[in-house]
């Protein structure tokens, strides 16, 4: 997530290092607890929306749960009743409502996941802000008392700046190349594990009709 990038940004970022290389180091310190505000913001704008989105899919997968159970006993009924066709769709439907359920518990457990890293950025940033106040003064009071970096040591840091973006270009087309790769060897796959997926789930229909009709004695 961007908002999380720009976050982790801020919270590593060094008060004394960007004031010592700031050309206008008031400027640069007032522009930085800016930037925290306005981020602290747009998290708690985010934690909101994501324990929101918690709960819509917490929902769905309880209402899910209700289906395979309303479907079970249809099944059941069929069983009952000596209507195997109706049962098989039932049972049918039983699976999808069960599939559905599965998928949103995953998705409520990945959306916890995100809730506590946002509550984790937003507790750090609100750190990091409450420092950046405090220091401000004692950062601009101590960069206007001594500042000695050199000609020298700035071209040195943009040759490094350079080079490293060269190799992180260079990492990040190896990369994406690799992905490709992989991506290709997935699609060629995908069309025999849903052949295999289709029959695995009709094997399951025929078994869950067996074990009902038992169960009910049919």
């Amino acid at each position: 997530m961007a908002l999380l990038e720009r976050v982790s940004t801020l919270v590593r970022a060094n008060l004394n290092d960007l004031v010592d290389k700031a050309e206008h180091p008031e400027k640069m310190i007032k522009q930085v607890i800016l930037d925290m505000q306005n981020q602290l913001l747009q998290v708690k704008t985010q934690v909101a929306i994501a324990i929101a989105d918690q709960h819509l899919l917490e929902k769905k997968r309880k209402e899910n749960e209700e289906k395979v159970a309303e479907w079970m006993r249809k099944a059941e009924l069929a069983v009952d009743k000596k209507q195997d066709d109706l049962a098989r769709a039932a049972l049918e439907r039983v699976e999808s409502y069960r599939d559905l359920t599965e998928g949103f518990a995953q998705q409520v457990t990945d959306q916890k996941a995100q809730v506590e890293n946002l509550k984790t950025a937003l507790r750090q940033l609100e750190q990091k802000l409450t420092e950046a106040q405090g220091k401000a003064d004692l950062l601009i009071a101590q960069h206007r008392r001594a500042r000695a970096v050199t000609k020298a040591s700035d071209a040195k840091v943009a040759g490094n700046g350079a080079s490293m973006n060269a190799f992180d270009r260079m990492k990040h087309k190896v990369a994406r190349s690799e992905a490709l790769g992989h991506a290709k060897a997935e699609i060629a796959a995908d069309n025999m594990e849903e052949r295999l997926a289709a029959l695995e789930k009709e094997d399951r229909i025929e078994q869950l009709l067996a074990e009902l009709k038992v169960k009910r004695g049919a």
